[in-house]
């Protein structure tokens, strides 16, 4: 597994600059004794550019910094889960609409369509997302967007 992480690790260095941080293997699972390749990046950073799964393991990671105001919920009560999904893929829309010129500078691609953008932040692929999010949804595993 260690030979894995260095390959990622050299894979993926230049992605160092940009804010990504590999942060080793994790253990998530003892009892089935599952690792993952454990990451940190920006809000602001292109996914597309990391693989889901590298050669058998999954890449996992946490976003380090302040989230942008369309994603800051009250998290005190106890069961603010229930009531918003942090993840919406309204609150993503809403951020690319605002900070547009902002995300393509910080990414280094003045082009950047809105498409575009939505993937880069949102997990790789923001169709997918909103996809997975609406069929949560209807599942009653997440709340729905709440525009409030």
């Amino acid at each position: 597994m260690y030979d894995i992480l260095k390959r990622f690790e050299d894979k993926y260095a230049a992605l160092k600059k940009k804010g990504l941080r590999i942060e080793g293997l994790k253990m998530v699972d003892p009892v089935k004794r599952t690792h993952v390749i454990n990451i940190s990046r920006p809000f602001v950073f292109d996914m597309r550019g990391l693989p889901k799964k590298y050669e058998g393991l999954m890449v996992k990671g946490k976003i380090e910094g302040d989230l942008p105001e369309e994603f800051k919920i009250d998290r005190t009560k106890s069961d603010w889960q229930k009531r918003e999904y942090i993840w919406a893929p309204e609150r993503f829309e809403k951020f690319v609409d605002r900070c547009g010129e902002t995300i393509r500078k910080q990414l280094g691609q003045p082009e950047m369509s809105k498409k575009e953008m939505l993937d880069a932040l949102c997990f790789g692929d923001f169709s997918e997302h909103k996809k997975a999010t609406l069929k949560a949804i209807k599942e009653g595993k997440i709340p729905a967007y709440n525009k409030n």
